[in-house]
């Protein structure tokens, strides 16, 4: 799947890792992609209206705390109760 654009060839395996399939979740937030340095990483979720959002710790989530974004997904806590929601 090498695609070519005005910066050059993309290598297969970064095509590859960058157009992976996963069924989307119409019921519950999901996780598309985590960014920014490690010490202040941010997450794009997305969420069941279809609109994607951007999020940090100490914010909320759809009535949770993210309590920490790290390389695997988020952690949030809600009722007393820690979750992680994950990358796919």
């Amino acid at each position: 799947m090498t695609q070519t654009n005005a910066g050059g060839t993309t290598p297969p395996n970064v095509a590859a890792t960058a157009t992976q399939s996963v069924p989307l979740s119409r019921n519950h937030p999901m996780v598309i992609g985590i960014y920014g340095p490690e010490n202040a990483l941010s997450a794009l979720v997305r969420l069941p209206n279809g609109k994607i959002t951007t999020v940090r710790p100490g914010e909320r989530l759809r009535g949770r705390q993210v309590l920490a974004i790290d390389s695997k997904g988020l952690i949030l806590a809600h009722n007393g109760r820690q979750e992680r929601l994950a990358l796919p």
